[in-house]
């Protein structure tokens, strides 16, 4: 009978547990994983206070961040509103608790009656309110507020929890277009416990094309494609990625068959797979050789190199060719101008003979193939004589340290910290301390002048702080997410900086360059923009950047290493000419991404099929465009075709965009019109020397567009030359439609 009975239990108790109603995950907590402590997904009647109440710094502040009190638009403006101010997202929790309480005669809060504390009346519209109404009584929010202030009020201290990560739940998912689901974030704290946030968090999308995101993190998906869904809780951020494949009906043999030349296509193909995007075919030999040379020097294949090339029958040509371009001359040229823009070499803010100390010194470490770590400590460590130490410039160019930090952090790390100078970043977890403690690194930097007009001594300080704005005082000097050093080590701080940054271990420098390298040759960074790379921000194919920035780190940041593996890859040699599902592809690499010559390339170009060199200032006779090591006093034509003035470390600095006065010096300026007329320039000499008009024409197209001329094109041309009465304006009309052609004046 006792057996009978304890089966009978043992029984009823197993068939409770299986009737228990399932619970969401975000509230099943596993052995071994600290149980919530707080569920905000739950109705309010049912969320438990935590023990010791609610927390300011934790609590409150979230729920003002929720209802947007202290958004921009409200107190968090930069004059408050109403006489209430309070800082933006709740930055500084302890200058809002102060406002809170001690301000208005501490109406704001009521401690006797908590329900009569402004703080509630006015958000529920019991008292006028030009915000309208906030907050409803019985919700959660309001719990929160009231139960605080009836608490006492409770002050944030420094021993407060601080969250360590945010944790999203599903953090990726593949969905069909109007499907739904549901986000639940998990803040982990310093001291172990976790709380379901889920309600609390801000989030938005990257892309509403693909899916939108409610208040509550309630996803729909309206379109195939990506997003990223930001989410943003307290400076911490995280985001989830929603994937809605094409409506292609693709076989999979489409992506078996795909070349596969290194990893890159492993991983290109796998996206592009996932998403039912066909790949285009592979380019042809002409429109790979021009396209290599445009991209890795700057240049346009002469004819000979063009023949030569088309009527090599070997394998392994395009891999030489890749190897002979990474060692000439055009592709240092090229190079350094590339780091001149990053850098912000001109002789604005730098005299002449430093300008060129430092552009020289630039140049230098790109033709000797210095790594890239080496490369940029030269430079943060950089001391002595400017005009000895070309590195040492950068300190002439950046004397303001806030300037010095966000240009340094945009260059090096591809991110911007501006809005951190005021107050914790609303895209970013970089907070306000976090910046005035990476700025701390600068302020040891002394500079005297010597005897020579740009001769600079710059050395290390051993005194120099810089003050938080609203604490009144200096911060340990750190780096971005790195360890502080104390204010009395005798380290040098530059040095400190260095070993930081440029460590293979560093999430954001390698990562950094190899983005901006990866977007010169395809167009489009993996995060774009390239000085964008926010954890917000995610890339277009996460994977595919890790690999690269391992493979760049374990080749010790050989830059040389990278181009290579990157022009040799199937993705690098896809043809432009999109298919039936790629046309609106420029994501993921399906093909090639046609873009407009930058600017002192395009004017080479222009000076090379022509054979009349552009003059510059002070340079000598046959100087190209990308030689010049200045940004200051550049002809017409490269500025209006969008030449960075070098002003501040910023991509749209160089615009591609095109516009009527681009347009109309195309059409009508002298710098095309004068290369045509001049003596001894290709139009001439074909005039001059009777050259027959096919081989006239063919010479033209080769040596602009890398092609002979289509039978179409050559019989309506060679019909136009014949039916001129002025052999010469025939032969300058042809030339000059070529030259303001879109396949000319595109990389494609």
């Amino acid at each position: 009978m006792r057996d009978r009975l304890k089966g009978l239990i043992i029984f009823m108790a197993l068939l409770g547990l299986w009737l228990l109603p399932a619970r969401p995950v975000s509230q099943v907590a596993s052995a071994n994983v600290e149980p919530l402590t707080l569920d905000t997904t739950r109705p309010a009647s049912e969320v438990t206070t935590p023990v010791g109440g609610w927390s300011f710094r934790n609590h409150v502040i979230p729920v003002l961040t929720r209802l947007g009190c202290n958004s921009g638009a409200c107190h968090g403006a930069l004059a408050g509103k109403g006489g209430f101010k309070l800082t933006l997202r709740g930055y500084d929790p302890e200058a809002d608790y102060n406002v809170m309480t001690r301000q208005t005669a501490g109406r704001r809060i009521n401690l006797m009656e908590p329900t009569r504390s402004l703080l509630l009346l006015k958000p529920t519209m019991k008292i006028g309110h030009g915000g309208g109404e906030r907050l409803t009584i019985g919700s959660l929010e309001y719990r929160v507020l009231s139960e605080w202030i009836a608490g006492g009020g409770t002050a944030p201290v420094e021993g407060d929890p601080r969250i360590t990560a945010l944790e999203v739940t599903p953090r990726q998912l593949t969905l069909a277009t109007g499907a739904t689901a549901q986000l639940h974030v998990i803040a982990r704290y310093s001291d172990g416990h976790r709380e379901d946030v889920t309600r609390w968090v801000k989030y938005s999308t990257a892309n509403a094309a693909v899916a939108g995101v409610d208040d509550d993190g309630a996803i729909k998906v309206a379109g195939p494609g990506e997003t990223a869904i930001s989410l943003w809780y307290q400076s911490n951020v995280a985001f989830a990625r929603i994937t809605n494949p094409y409506p292609n009906n693709i076989p999979g043999e489409v992506f078996d068959r795909s070349p596969r030349h290194n990893y890159i296509d492993e991983l290109v193909i796998a996206r592009l797979r996932e998403l039912r995007i066909t790949p285009s075919a592979q380019a042809g030999d002409a429109e790979f050789i021009r396209r290599a040379y445009l991209d890795a020097a700057g240049t346009l294949p002469t004819v000979a190199e063009v023949d030569r090339f088309v009527a090599d029958k070997s394998s392994g040509k395009r891999a030489t060719l890749v190897d002979q371009l990474l060692n000439r001359s055009e592709f240092v040229d090229y190079w350094a101008n590339r780091h001149a823009d990053t850098l912000l070499v001109s002789s604005r803010l730098l005299r002449e003979n430093a300008m060129w100390s430092f552009y020289n010194w630039i140049r230098e470490s790109v033709r000797v193939n210095k790594p890239y770590d080496r490369m940029v400590r030269e430079i943060v460590t950089a001391n002595g004589n400017t005009l000895e130490n070309g590195a040492a410039n950068y300190y002439v160019l950046h004397k303001e340290t806030t300037e010095l930090t966000e240009n340094f952090s945009m260059a090096f790390l591809g991110m911007s910290i501006t809005c951190a100078r005021c107050h914790n970043h609303p895209l970013e977890k970089w907070t306000q301390k976090q910046y005035y403690q990476m700025a701390n690194l600068f302020t040891r930097i002394g500079m005297k002048n010597g005897q020579r007009d740009g001769d600079v001594q710059v050395y290390s300080n051993p005194f120099g702080e810089i003050n938080h704005p609203r604490l009144g005082k200096p911060l340990p000097p750190a780096p971005l997410d790195g360890q502080p050093l104390a204010f009395d080590s005798t380290v040098d701080r530059r040095d400190h900086l260095a070993n930081w940054l440029t460590s293979p271990a560093n999430p954001y420098f390698a990562r950094s360059y190899v983005n901006r390298v990866w977007k010169n040759f395809m167009g489009r960074g993996l995060v774009e923009a390239v000085d964008d790379m926010r954890a917000t921000n995610p890339p277009s194919n996460e994977e595919l950047l890790t690999a690269l920035t391992k493979d760049f780190t374990e080749h010790g940041f050989d830059t040389r290493h990278l181009i290579r593996t990157i022009m040799n890859s199937a993705a690098y040699q896809r043809t432009g000419t999109p298919n039936s599902t790629n046309a609106d592809d420029e994501r993921y690499y399906s093909r090639y991404v046609l873009r407009r010559l930058p600017a002192e390339v395009l004017l080479d170009a222009v000076s090379q099929v022509t054979g009349v060199p552009t003059p510059f200032p002070n340079m000598a006779p046959g100087t190209r465009a990308l030689q010049v090591p200045d940004a200051k006093n550049n002809p017409y034509f490269l500025n209006v075709f969008g030449k960075p003035p070098r002003l501040i470390t910023v991509e749209s600095e160089r615009t591609a965009e095109p516009t009527v006065a681009q347009a109309l010096h195309a059409i009508n300026g002298e710098t095309l019109n004068q290369k045509l007329r001049a003596p001894g320039g290709i139009v001439d000499s074909i005039v001059r020397h009777n050259i027959a008009d096919a081989m006239a024409l063919r010479h033209l197209y080769l040596a602009a567009l890398a092609r002979e001329p289509r039978p179409d094109e050559l019989q309506r041309l060679l019909t136009a030359l014949r039916e001129s009465d002025d052999r010469r304006q025939a032969i300058e009309d042809v030339a000059w439609a070529i030259l303001t052609s879109k396949e000319f004046m595109f990389n494609h």
